[in-house]
């Protein structure tokens, strides 16, 4: 079958160039990565995860691998289905990614080690009133916004598959807003579905003084960076994706 997910405005680097024709997956139902993917140049096929996400937070040494391990998962998962479904059609790439909201760390100083003080995740808010707890806690404070991303792509060795990790991480800073302006956020309603209790992208730009880092990172997908991983993988292996 035919395919091609690079789009005609897309730069013609390297990694785009080996994208050309070829079956490429967004192991994610998102339509904020899908919307960031299509602005850079690229509309893949999406093919949602059946993970769990539920991997403890806990087992991981440091608490940024654990949305590097998520998305992994998630486009294993998407990889071994489409091609136990249809040998003959397998993808060329599957993308995996999640995005999750910690507490900003404090800084490596001696005292964090005797205190053990440690970044916590930020889920998705249960209610209005816990919505507007975690708004009181980041106002006036950072936020660390932090992507897992995995490509999964063929490979002639057994599993017959491999996988690039890795991650991004930006920081948002939230201004010193009155508490009538983050309450009328929370009865809006726009940040009851999302992590940490708010999307920058939308009303949530109010409540935010400056970003530190990728900005669509903080939407939900680290766009740059994956296609900086991309010219790397086509810089250290000729044979990337011409199986």
């Amino acid at each position: 079958m035919s395919r091609n997910a690079v789009l005609p405005n897309a730069l013609k680097t390297p990694g785009i160039e080996r994208l050309r024709n070829k079956r490429v997956v967004l192991a994610s139902a998102s339509p904020r990565r899908k919307e960031i993917l299509r602005t850079l140049g690229l509309d893949p096929e999406v093919v949602p995860s059946a993970f769990p996400e539920n991997l403890p937070l806990s087992s991981f040494g440091q608490i940024h691998e654990y949305p590097v391990a998520t998305a992994t998962q998630k486009a294993v998962e998407v990889y071994q289905r489409l091609v136990e479904e249809n040998p003959d059609d397998p993808p060329d790439l599957v993308i995996g990614a999640d995005t999750v909201v910690f507490t900003h760390a404090l800084p490596a100083t001696t005292l964090e080690m005797e205190t053990g003080t440690r970044q916590e995740l930020l889920e998705k808010p249960t209610s209005k009133t816990d919505n507007l707890r975690m708004l009181l806690d980041l106002n006036g404070g950072v936020c660390e916004v932090v992507s897992g991303v995995s490509l999964v792509y063929p490979i002639l060795t057994a599993p017959g598959y491999a996988i690039r990790e890795f991650d991004e991480r930006s920081l948002v800073y939230f201004a010193e807003n009155p508490r009538h302006i983050l309450e009328a956020y929370v009865e809006n309603g726009e940040g009851a579905d999302r992590a940490g209790g708010f999307a920058v992208q939308g009303l949530g730009a109010l409540l935010i003084r400056k970003i530190d880092g990728d900005y669509n990172n903080v939407v939900g997908f680290p766009g740059t960076a994956l296609f900086k991983m991309l010219d790397i993988l086509v810089e250290e292996d000729d044979d990337f994706l011409t199986i």
